[in-house]
């Protein structure tokens, strides 16, 4: 399919990370965009500034008339979206082409240079600082991010239509339909587990991923795979050497294959930051970027909302927003907080996201949360899932093993974060969390 071709794209689900930035895309390239959404958030406020229209009943009379060509609209839509979304259907009975953000995605790699990021871990992280790196470096890409840069207060960041930089999403397999050239694989741990069934089976879809990739494949040291390996002291081809924090940043050396630079430094806490900036500079290094500038580039990244973001940072309060959704990525979290703040009292706030990533890792999940000093539960977010009997927040609860804990309604949050002695509050979850934490950083800007 030639997309130049094209005149209209309707999205089904437009306000998702990966959707949105598809959204955005098509609109800055000239084409008329539309599209349909459950709730109003800051993502589809920012659409509709752009001029895209976007309503939020699923209901085919709110479809825009000149949308309702099926020979000069295509279809966009998430797996997310439930099986009986009634424009969806409306649109695939009447032969539109409709696609899924991962196909369109595909597109558009095949006709670029793609430089992709994967790994159930670090990708988003990974993928924005390359993006920057090249941005900075004058190199014309168009990245693609699964989350808001700092940066650019976007998931986008546009460039020409001969280099892309996209995020790899193991999800639903959605990364075997991109065309790789360089790419990254960061991590392989079990999850997605309602798609997959087993761990050997996800790792299986790494592998055939890792097939794809035309020109150089860059792994984190260990992985069963073969390629350019990047890690921390562990005699990786790019590997970081002499680490040490100063006034919260990282300051490194990296040797590649082929030269060493000196004090490298980024404003990124934990030591997986600094996993995610090597892989960066591996894959930049790799296109053809020198490391004076990758360097250069890396002391003006500024992170991405709701990456371990400060919303409070007082010597007596601390309030940090981070996406965390898996047991892995929940101790990063607590292990960057503990080594920011070693003699203070942290709190979570944790709102699981999904029924079965949490029947599949409930065991992770209780020895991840039992490292704070105390706990607050929401109830389970579940996405596109419909509940699971047995598989609640209680159940989680009873298994966490420290003893200040509780779960809370969104209702009652204020009241019971309000009540807590912790002078390090940390927010954390895939779900509509996110939707809470300026609440939550009002309320306690007005108490203290």
């Amino acid at each position: 399919m030639n997309l130049e071709r094209i005149h209209n794209v309707y999205f089904v689900g437009i306000g998702g990370i990966g959707m949105s930035a598809l959204a955005n895309y098509f609109k800055s390239n000239g084409k008329n965009v539309a599209g349909y959404d459950r709730v109003s958030t800051k993502i589809t406020e920012s659409l509709q500034h752009m001029g895209i229209a976007v309503h939020y009943e699923d209901a085919v009379d709110l479809i825009p008339s000149e949308f309702k060509n099926s020979q000069e609209t295509i279809v966009v839509y998430t797996p997310a979206i439930p099986k009986n979304n009634l424009e969806l259907n409306h649109l695939w009975e009447n032969h539109f082409t409709v696609l899924k953000r991962s196909e369109v995605l595909g597109l558009i790699t095949k006709s670029t240079f793609c430089l992709a990021v994967a790994g159930t871990h670090g990708k988003t992280t990974t993928s924005t600082i390359l993006g920057h790196i090249l941005k900075e470096a004058g190199v014309n890409a168009t990245s693609f991010l699964g989350g808001i840069s700092e940066n650019y207060k976007s998931n986008l960041i546009l460039g020409g239509d001969e280099i892309s930089v996209v995020e790899a999403d193991e999800f639903d397999r959605s990364f075997l339909k991109l065309s790789p050239n360089i790419a990254c694989i960061t991590s392989m741990d079990a999850d997605h587990l309602d798609i997959y069934g087993e761990k050997a089976e996800l790792e299986k879809s790494f592998m055939d991923f890792a097939d794809k990739v035309s020109q150089t494949l860059i792994i984190r040291k260990g992985l069963p795979l073969k390629g350019l390996t990047y890690g921390i002291e562990e005699n990786a081809d790019y590997d970081a050497k002499n680490l040490k924090v100063e006034e919260g940043a990282y300051i490194f050396d990296v040797k590649t294959p082929t030269e060493i630079i000196e004090n490298i430094k980024i404003n990124l806490p934990g030591k997986h930051n600094v996993l995610n900036a090597v892989a960066a500079l591996a894959m930049a290094n790799i296109f053809g970027v020198s490391l004076q500038v990758i360097a250069e580039a890396l002391l003006t990244f500024k992170g991405i909302e709701r990456r371990f973001s400060y919303k409070i940072k007082t010597e007596n309060l601390v309030l940090i927003d981070d996406y965390a959704h898996h047991p892995t990525e929940i101790n990063a979290v607590v292990d960057s907080v503990r080594e920011m703040y070693p003699t203070k009292k942290i709190a979570g706030i944790f709102q699981p996201h999904l029924y079965s990533r949490t029947r599949d890792f409930i065991d992770d999940f209780a020895a991840s949360l039992s490292r704070f000093d105390a706990l607050i539960l929401l109830d389970i977010y579940p996405a596109r899932e419909l509940p699971v009997e047995g598989v609640t927040s209680a159940w989680l609860l009873d298994k966490i093993t420290i003893e200040e804990k509780q779960i809370s309604s969104k209702k009652n949050l204020v009241k019971n974060v309000l009540s807590l002695d912790s002078q390090v509050i940390v927010m954390i979850g895939a779900g509509d969390i996110g939707e809470q934490v300026e609440v939550i950083k009002n309320a306690l800007n007005h108490e203290n």
